[in-house]
């Protein structure tokens, strides 16, 4: 008989242990459910990654850096030959980026977030907001008159990257290549990569890392308004002196504010607007009140989350919902599992936007990593989603999404296309 709240290892198999199938990855909520009712802590066979699906379990994880750390934590086990291949060019043509931000724990992890808290203030995204309605508008216009979109290319990607060309001080054309250096930043933890592709993404890290070193030493000598100059002078506090960043690490937090603030803001969009063409009471309940437009944003980080979940290692044994964990293990607190446990949210695969504790999801992470960013993807998110119900109605698919509609991704939510029709709604006054 097996343990209470974990299954035999025959049905575990059959039920929970496929998150390599890309069907499983597309449409992983079957899943999230079995591994709620019979095994909320499940080692995958084919890596050896602890998945933690309950929601207090991933509340644990995420707020006990001393023993589920950020630090050196990684989700493949089985593609060491091209990862090493990937470090081995990196190490030689650029810079090997030290643990920084979420690949660190305290007090590192501190320091950094006390500097990037100079950065991303809410009066600095507050004083956002203005341009983020203007160039929302300013995508919609392009198409607003054709009456078809395809959403993800005219606007889920466009919308975050060229505000974050603009926010960082390079040209806002230049956004299909900042979302390049993105993808091959996050690719070695997409999926598991051949050698080749290693190379390949090898050499995009690295022509990204050289043109923001230039960029780097620019501000240095030319302080600027910009993210970056603000990154790098961040340590210019009187009152609170620091180390500057080293190029390095620099580099490390440009990896990571960049692939956080461009692919998971475009899968949020994505998906936001893919739940309202799914349930259309729903998109009628919005637009009739507006007041709404929060739990909206909150219920659909909730029901489906842009990030799945992010590695930790263990830096000791563990016990966790009747499964024993190893010192040294990889672990992952599923971000999108927890999102649905039945204990703490009533009908969690019911999408409602007037769910009373909608904003309880786990979907920016939780504790001393909580995401940085949160405030300004809910500003971009809200500024979207009201100029698209402002100007758009009977929004609708104009071709059917693939029977698997998702880019592959072991821990994020990409769709890879998603054509619209519409009307436009006519002008009042």
């Amino acid at each position: 008989m097996s343990e209470p709240g974990r299954a035999t290892d025959d049905h575990v198999d059959a039920e929970v242990s496929s998150f390599f199938d890309p069907s499983v990855l597309d449409d992983p909520f079957d899943t999230y459910a079995a591994m709620h009712e019979q095994c909320p802590v499940h080692r995958l066979p084919e890596n050896g990654l602890y998945m933690i699906a309950g929601y207090e379990d991933v509340r644990e994880a995420l707020t006990d850096p001393a023993t589920f750390s950020s630090r050196g934590a990684s989700h493949n086990a089985r593609g060491a030959e091209a990862l090493a291949t990937m470090g081995a060019i990196i190490a030689e043509r650029g810079w090997l980026m030290p643990p920084v931000l979420q690949s660190a724990d305290p007090p590192d992890h501190t320091e950094h977030r006390k500097l990037l808290g100079r950065v991303f203030t809410p009066k600095r995204v507050a004083a956002l907001t203005p341009r983020i309605d203007e160039l929302t508008n300013d995508l919609l216009d392009r198409v607003i008159e054709q009456g078809t979109m395809e959403f993800v290319t005219d606007f889920a990607i466009p919308l975050p990257g060229i505000f974050i060309c603009e926010q960082y001080g390079l040209p806002a054309s230049e956004y299909p290549t900042f979302r390049r250096w993105a993808e091959a930043t996050i690719a070695p933890v997409q999926r598991e990569l051949t050698v080749d592709e290693a190379r390949e993404v090898a050499e995009t890290v690295v022509e990204s890392q050289h043109h923001l070193a230039a960029e780097f030493e620019r501000r240095r000598v030319e302080p600027t308004d910009d993210l970056i100059s603000a990154l790098v002078h961040s340590h210019d506090d009187p009152d609170d002196p620091a180390d500057p960043f080293t190029v390095e690490e620099l580099q490390g937090l440009m990896a990571q504010l960049v692939a956080g603030g461009f692919e998971t803001t475009t899968a949020a969009l994505t998906t936001g607007m893919w739940l309202l063409l799914r349930y259309p009471d729903q998109m009628e309940k919005l637009r009739a009140d507006r007041s709404l437009m929060r739990n909206f944003i909150e219920e659909s980080l909730r029901f489906d989350s842009p990030v799945a979940g992010l590695w930790r290692t263990t830096t000791c044994s563990v016990t966790m919902a009747g499964t024993d964990i190893p010192a040294g293990s990889m672990v992952m607190p599923r971000y999108a599992a927890a999102n649905r446990d039945p204990s703490v949210f009533d009908e969690p695969d019911v999408f409602d936007i007037e769910r009373p504790n909608a904003s309880a999801h786990l979907a920016f992470g939780q504790g001393p990593h909580y995401c940085i960013g949160a405030a300004l993807a809910r500003a971009e998110l809200t500024s979207a989603f009201t100029a698209i119900l402002d100007r758009m109605d009977d929004i609708r698919l104009a071709v059917p999404l693939d029977d698997e509609p998702h880019e592959f991704s072991f821990f994020l939510r990409p769709f890879k296309r998603m054509q619209l029709a519409f009307t436009t709604v006519a002008a009042v006054g």
